[in-house]
């Protein structure tokens, strides 16, 4: 546990509302280099203190602990380190939405804006740190931005490497949901080819939006060549939040790849798609006024994102590796329960 997390990092002359960022402590795992199956030793070697504290709350959150995550990360909720104190509103902010405590995700979504508002340093860094944090935190959850954030283009070079792959990925999720998967996966194949692969966590995000963009690209293929690589990477330190995050259109590969192979980390993973999607939509649905779908087991879900992206019931029986009787089955229910009649009407209540 920290010690006087308030105080140790104030200077005699910072004034306390105006808070100047350290870089250091702002998801520091996330930003690491480091050899899969290397991830606790990365964290161990860390400075003690609000970097190796964060660092933890990280591990425990990718690899889907998010109580822990939320035990390991609130100290520094309120921190005078601003760095610490924006990855902890981050990782408490997601990690809550497990629990279906949306009100605790909302308070912590609230607690990043009042910390950016904190900031009294106006470096080009600061900026760039204030835009990763802003889009983050609605690009990911699908809520519009904040008013006045910092242009995540102009500011991109600016941020250390780990976090601008990260950074890259958030920008190709956005991509994504405007439908340009093209444009999506490309950037996150450009971030991975120019370093991003380095970083673990970044990479896993990355490979993984590659998927869902492949996916919608009909190109079965690539998409399995990125999902793989997205395993190898979070299978030898358990990071396997982020399979859970992104389901959906993985559906079918987790359960012809995955599942035989590693089926305790597979059952992991639906644990978290159901505990994080039923949070994640109690966030969104309300404050965007869409509403994605609450009521569909994992299959039907994973079936009715195809067919809302214009996949056959051939093709869907094929990647699914079911009759299409059974995929028309899963189908005709899906529709049943959201009250909709063809493939269309079908698309308003999907992720895009």
């Amino acid at each position: 546990m920290p010690k006087d997390v308030n105080n140790s990092q104030r200077g005699p002359s910072l004034q306390p509302e105006r808070l100047l960022l350290q870089e250091h402590t702002f998801m520091p795992l996330m930003n690491s280099p480091f050899t899969p199956g290397k991830c606790l030793e990365t964290v161990e070697a860390m400075e003690e203190g609000a970097q190796h504290d964060i660092a933890w709350a990280e591990y425990c959150y990718f690899s889907g602990q998010p109580e822990k995550a939320i035990e390991r990360a609130r100290p520094y909720l309120e921190s005078d380190d601003i760095g610490a104190r924006l990855s902890a509103c981050l990782i408490c902010s997601y990690a809550h939405l497990h629990f279906s405590q949306d009100g605790n995700a909302l308070s912590n979504l609230a607690q990043i804006e009042h910390a950016l508002h904190d900031i009294g340093d106006d470096s080009p860094q600061a900026q760039a740190v204030t835009a990763f944090v802003a889009a983050a935190a609605s690009v990911l959850l699908h809520l519009p931005l904040p008013q006045n954030m910092p242009d995540m283009e102009k500011v991109l070079p600016l941020l250390p490497q780990g976090l601008r792959a990260f950074a890259l990925y958030v920008q190709a999720h956005f991509l994504y949901l405007k439908g340009q998967y093209a444009l999506s996966a490309g950037i996150a194949q450009a971030a991975l080819t120019m370093g991003g692969d380095r970083f673990p966590i970044p990479a896993i995000y990355l490979h993984l939006v590659a998927v869902m963009d492949y996916m919608s690209l009909k190109d079965v293929e690539q998409a399995h060549r990125h999902l793989m690589n997205a395993w190898s990477y979070a299978q030898p330190d358990d990071l396997i939040e982020g399979f859970g995050e992104h389901h959906g259109l993985l559906g079918g590969m987790l359960e012809s790849v995955i599942k035989p192979k590693w089926p305790d980390e597979f059952k992991r993973i639906i644990e978290i798609t159901y505990r994080f999607s039923a949070g994640w939509r109690r966030i969104h649905n309300p404050a965007t006024g869409e509403e994605v779908a609450d009521n569909l087991t994992t299959t039907e879900f994973a079936l009715a994102m195809l067919a809302a992206r214009g996949w056959t019931n051939q093709e869907i029986a094929d990647h699914l590796g079911i009759s299409i009787n059974t995929a028309k089955r899963h189908l005709s229910s899906a529709m049943k329960k959201l009250g909709v009649g063809n493939r269309k009407e079908l698309q308003r209540y999907m992720l895009r």
